[in-house]
Order: structure tokens, then sequence, then C-alpha cells
């Protein structure tokens, strides 16, 4: 299988599925010296780990403790591989027995097994969202060398369930269990979704990302502009099914007066509407983005199917599965996004003399 690394030259390759004994990656290319915070190495796991008192949240009980192998030494990174390790202790592969000869609708279970000739039935093997957990340790590095530039990265959900923020506090992300930044939509889609989980369904959103502090000059002009590896990274997130960038789709009833950028001394630019990228280079401007999010297709309704065979046949998917992906999905997003940063900012350093 190939695919499996992101990067040129901070790169970042995951392993493991979603009921095998662990999964982890391996980050190379992260510079020697960086302070290595165990603890908030940690917290980025607990941020999408499952478990959460939350409709939204599968109850799949995993610790998710990251293991680093390598890499460390006296609190700082090494410049030598970082192997990180997660171990996996709440598979309950039992509950998939019953779609082992099934394909389950909107999963990559067909397509998988198009490809290899076998797939891993159990909770989907190296498609499932659970290999995320092994971006979000990379993420984290990737979050310590960004810290060093005063970069930061942040996530927040502002359309779940069909309800939608209207304001933006980012002190709210986290007071939360959808990960909004807007405290009044928080409740109204918290019901919603519990409305959904009674059902037996499922429903989907948008989330917002925003990279403050990025300085002007990141990203490589033709084939890997910013916007192009930023779009890549969260496009390769199994649930993301769309990405825009600063007015987006907006721009397609614009002009070209009212959507440019109109910039003052500084420099400093009057609007946003390109989303912080020109010609796919930072302009130093906030980059923002939004990336729409499918409903969980794992849903506890009958539904229509084929089996391996090629036969007509209804499929009653049982096992945990969240109701909203929303909430875990925001720390995976702003990993990749760090991840993508971590490799432009070291490719730009042999950009000039």
């Amino acid at each position: 299988m190939g695919g499996n690394t992101f990067g040129e030259i901070f790169t970042v390759t995951t392993f493991g599925e979603s009921h095998g004994e662990g999964l982890g990656c391996i980050i190379d290319g992260l510079p020697a010296g960086i302070d290595f915070n165990a603890e908030f190495l940690q917290s980025e796991m607990d941020r999408r780990k499952p478990g959460a008192k939350s409709a939204a949240v599968t109850n799949r009980k995993e610790a998710d403790k990251a293991e680093v192998l390598s890499g460390i030494f006296e609190g700082k990174t090494t410049g030598t591989p970082i192997a990180v390790l997660i171990r996996n202790s709440n598979q309950h592969s039992s509950d998939y027995n019953n779609i082992m000869n099934k394909f389950r609708p909107g999963h990559a279970d067909y397509t998988f097994w198009k490809k290899y000739g076998i797939r891993d039935y159990r909770g989907g093997g190296r498609s499932s969202g659970r290999e995320t957990c092994a971006r979000v340790a990379a993420g984290a590095f990737a979050k310590m060398f960004l810290n060093t530039m005063g970069i930061k990265v942040t996530a927040y959900t502002v359309k779940a369930a069909g309800i939608s923020a209207t304001e933006t506090d980012l002190a709210e992300i986290e007071n939360n269990q959808i990960r909004t930044a807007d405290k009044n939509a928080a409740p109204l889609m918290q019901k919603k979704i519990e409305e959904f989980q009674k059902a037996g369904n499922s429903c989907g959103g948008i989330v917002e990302c925003r990279i403050d502090g990025i300085p002007a000059g990141i990203g490589e002009p033709v084939f890997d502009k910013l916007d192009a590896l930023l779009a890549h990274a969260i496009l390769s997130i199994g649930a993301i099914k769309g990405i825009e960038f600063g007015l987006g789709f907006g721009c397609a009833d614009s002009t070209g007066f009212d959507n440019n950028d109109f910039m003052r001394s500084g420099p400093s630019f009057e609007t946003n509407n390109a989303g912080g990228i020109l010609g796919g280079i930072s302009n130093g401007n906030t980059v923002i983005f939004r990336a729409a999010v499918k409903p969980v297709p794992s849903i506890y309704q009958k539904q229509e199917t084929i089996d391996k065979e090629g036969n007509e046949c209804d499929i009653l998917i049982e096992g945990r599965h969240d109701v909203c992906l929303c909430p875990r999905i925001v720390p995976v997003i702003e990993a990749m996004t760090a991840v993508t940063l971590c490799d432009l900012i070291l490719r730009n350093r042999s950009a000039r003399a």
C-alpha cells in the first residue's frame, strides 16, 4: 500500500489499523533542539480520543496514550526520526462479524476490496477514522515547532446538524462538547445531534481553521501552493468532502473590485477574501479555510447494499460510532494543518540566499 507518508522535508508516516494491536507514526525532518512537551502531546491526544460524554461521540473507550519510542533526549528533539505508538485496548471486533461479507454504504469497504482483493472488515481497518490518532500525535510535534515561531493553528466547528454559529470567540472552543466558538449555538447543536442519535442517524457539519502569526512568503508557487497542499492534507482526512479558502465559493458571485483585498501601508489588508494566500504563497494575513465534514456513514438503521457475490441485501451496522464527527475532527484538522506548515517552512529556508 502506497500513500502512507506526507511531506517532503518534514515527513509523517502513519501505520496501524482500527482493530489491530495499535497505531502510530514516524516523524522525520523535525529539527534538533525543539523543546519536547509530553503533557502537551497527551493533551492533544485526549482532545481526539473517543469516549467523551457527548451524544456526538462514540463510547469506545481508548486511553490513546502516546508512547514516544525515539527521537527525544534530555527533553529535546535530537533531529533523528521520532516514533510514536498508540496501543489499541478496547476493540470489539465481534461487532463486525455480521458484515464481514457485506459492504457498508458510505464506507471504503467496496473500494478497498476491489483494489486489494482483501479488506479488514473490523471497523474498516486502515480506512477507519481511528488512523487519525497517529496524525494528531504528529501534529503535536509540528505545533511544538510552530510555537517557536509564534504560529498558532486553531480549528472550531462553525456548523453542525444544520445549526450555524453566528459568533466567533476562540476562548469558547474547549468549553463545549461541539468545539464551536459560539457559546449560544453550542447547546442548539448539541440538542439537534441528540435528536439524530435517538433516531439512529448521523449528521455532518463544517469546521473552520485559522492560522495566526504565519509570515508572508510560505508556499511554493506552482504545484505545491500553500492552499494546494493544505487542501491535500485536509482532504486526506476520510470524512472531509470539501474545502474553501477565504471567501471560497462566494467569490463566484463576486466581482474583481469586491473580491480583491486592498492593501495599506504596514503592510495590511482591508479584507481577507483571499484567505491569507495569494499565488499559493502566504501574504502575512491570517490564513482561513473551511472544511465540509460528511455525516458518519455508520448509522443504526437498516440500509440496502450488496455482498461480495454481488447479491443485493440489507445491512444493519452494529458497534460504537460517532453521530457527528466535528468535535473530534477539529484536532485532526489542526494536526494536518500544522504538519503541512512545518514542511513548507522548512522548504522555505532554501528559497533564497
